[in-house]
């Protein structure tokens, strides 16, 4: 991870065998001014149009959410990275993610916009005919007519695939039949353009595109939910509903191929709407903090709010961090294939799926910073915190969602193990040389040494060892377990957390690095306190699921080895964060907001 050598762009997954260069590394900070200015626009808008009546909206005021929609499309926040053919701005993928986390403390307005950018349109725009797209994006980048999607059936939620719903070719050739129902329709009751899947004769999974009034479809009441209230959600229900064979979507057979590739956009996005939200909540509680007094003290005095505010701004950074880079990543290769001669709607979806590893890791790791942040908010109001006056409550009970949707937590960490593997096996990462010298490494005398110099050689070396640890236990896995590793859920959700911690450490550390060489220490000491605090505690984190995973499938003398390795990977320096947390809380006090 030296910061001269000239590195090529890494592939997905790549980052577990390959070292990161600083200075190629995209951060927060590298916005352009206009990108800047589209956050500050999305900020203004929920502070002007959305906060001052969310209590309107979660009374699911008949036609408040449409006219919002409508207005954000006005301000061109709907379609930031449509082609301008099709009624778009035309930006790139990393402006579109800013949006996403701009808009991201937006409550159940956030869930309205990412669901009708996201998974009510990107469908069309990506695997429409050149008719569909004409028909639909103009009128969906400008907010006239809005998106849902319909993949969840009462009985396939994680399991998509084992969808009931039907569709048949009618008689004249000219419809297809669609029987059945789809439930969680975020934005369905008032949508007026929805892809839906079924299987045509029951077995070819296919994507279909439905308009509201269309013969046979009608839909339920809206459901009540314990959070995210003013999101409308109902159930779809199709009874012989006649969609005409031209709104077919894709090829037929092929739906899993839409339902998955735009998946992996949504966790990123999601990852970036949930850190926006995240801000959002941590501000709210500093400013709480700073003006409850207790014992004739602000609250913000005690070390115990100020470990539990620190934190919270310490996993957003780190999250935020890690977030930009991927979206780099990404947004790198879809100019890549772009220049290769691919259109564009299958460079963007073929450079999303190259990240889809990474993507799945920022929507495990973005949504559960959320909840901590909601959660460590309401304690830090107390009482008050449970009274529906004030908004944390509302930011608590809307944020559980984002572990269920876009795939629960569980799959999507399941995911990220299984799609490396699978690139192993197919040769598209090698995995094994860089496992195998883990095993000779363990066999040999160890090195406590660190013969690199520089700002932060051990921090490097350090994210070396836990990339180390990862290779060793999952290739210890791979070796024993054999076929029936699927199988042994609980050592590959291990092993995810490994490779999640270890992805988002060196993400902040890339960060700090990248800073330091343009601000210099001293004007970044505080993002060093939450880069090195982050990473004393993942040191600990990665050595804990590492010895799970181990104990569960070795034993005897290779176990004993491995735990001493183990050990050794893990091992870092003492810091005191508890002074690190107390400078990095007493920036946000004194700023009265986040601050980073």
């Amino acid at each position: 991870m030296n910061t001269t050598q000239q590195t090529t762009a890494l592939k997905g997954g790549e980052w577990i065998i390959k070292e990161s260069n600083a200075s190629d590394t995209f951060i927060p900070e590298d916005f352009n001014e206009e990108q800047r200015m589209v956050l500050d626009m999305c900020h203004q808008f929920l502070q002007n149009e959305i906060l001052p009546i969310v209590d309107r909206i979660d009374q699911l005021e008949p036609g408040l959410m449409p006219s919002l929609l409508e207005k954000a499309g006005e301000q061109g926040l709907l379609s930031t990275s449509f082609p301008e053919d099709l009624g778009g701005l035309g930006k790139d993928f990393i402006t579109s993610t800013i949006v996403n986390e701009g808009l991201g403390g937006g409550h159940s307005f956030s869930v309205a916009v990412a669901a009708h950018t996201g998974i009510g349109t990107l469908p069309i725009l990506y695997f429409g005919t050149t008719q569909q797209q004409q028909k639909y994006i103009p009128k969906l980048a400008s907010g006239q007519w809005k998106g849902a999607y319909g993949l969840t059936e009462p009985n396939s939620g994680s399991d998509a695939l084992s969808a009931k719903t039907t569709a048949i070719l009618s008689d004249d050739g000219k419809y297809y039949l669609l029987n059945g129902q789809k439930c969680w329709i975020t934005n369905g009751g008032f949508a007026d353009v929805y892809t839906v899947f079924a299987k045509i004769d029951g077995d070819k999974f296919t994507a279909f595109i439905l308009e509201r009034g269309m013969e046979g479809f009608t839909q339920g009441p809206e459901e009540h939910k314990m959070g995210i209230k003013g999101s409308s959600t109902v159930q779809l229900y199709f009874q012989d509903c006649k969609v005409p064979v031209e709104n077919i979507l894709g090829e037929v057979g092929k739906g899993h191929i839409i339902a998955f590739n735009i998946l992996n956009i949504g966790r990123l996005k999601l990852c970036a709407a949930a850190l926006g939200g995240s801000k959002g909540a941590t501000t709210i509680s500093v400013q709480y903090a700073n003006t409850r007094e207790q014992f004739k003290l602000p609250i913000a005095k005690f070390g115990a709010i100020k470990h539990k505010l620190a934190e919270m701004a310490i996993r957003i950074w780190v999250g935020e961090s890690a977030l930009y880079r991927a979206a780099k990543w990404i947004d790198d290769k879809e100019h890549e294939m772009i220049e290769d001669g691919k259109p564009f709607n299958e460079a963007l979806l073929g450079a999303a799926e190259e990240f889809a590893i990474e993507c799945a890791m920022l929507k495990v790791f973005g949504s559960e910073v959320l909840d901590y942040v909601v959660d460590e908010g309401v304690q830090i109001h107390g009482g008050n915190g449970y009274s529906d006056e004030y908004l944390i409550s509302k930011a608590y009970r809307d944020s559980r969602i984002n572990r269920i949707y876009e795939g629960t937590n569980e799959i999507n960490r399941l995911l990220t193990v299984d799609m490396v593997l699978k690139r192993a096996m197919k040769g598209k990462l090698d995995l094994m040389t860089p496992a195998m010298n883990v095993q000779k490494e363990l066999m040999s005398i160890p090195d406590f040494g660190s013969d690199d110099e520089g700002a932060f050689a051990k921090e490097i070396k350090y994210i070396k060892n836990f990339k180390k640890a990862i290779l060793m236990t999952a290739g210890a896995a791979v070796q024993k377990l054999m076929m029936s590793l699927d199988k042994e859920q609980e050592v590959l959700m291990n092993i995810a957390d490994m490779a999640i911690e270890t992805y988002h450490t060196e993400s902040a550390l890339l960060r700090v690095m990248k800073l330091v060489e343009k601000q210099g220490e001293d004007a970044t000491a505080l993002e060093i306190d939450i880069m090195r605090t982050y990473l004393y505690d993942a040191a600990d984190k990665i050595n804990k699921v590492g010895k799970d995973a181990l104990n569960s499938f070795a034993e005897g003398d290779e176990l004993r080895m491995m735990h001493i390795g183990l050990k050794r990977f893990t091992k870092v320096e003492p810091f005191n964060t508890k002074e690190a947390r107390r400078r990095i809380c007493n920036k946000m006090l004194t700023e009265n907001n986040y601050c980073f």
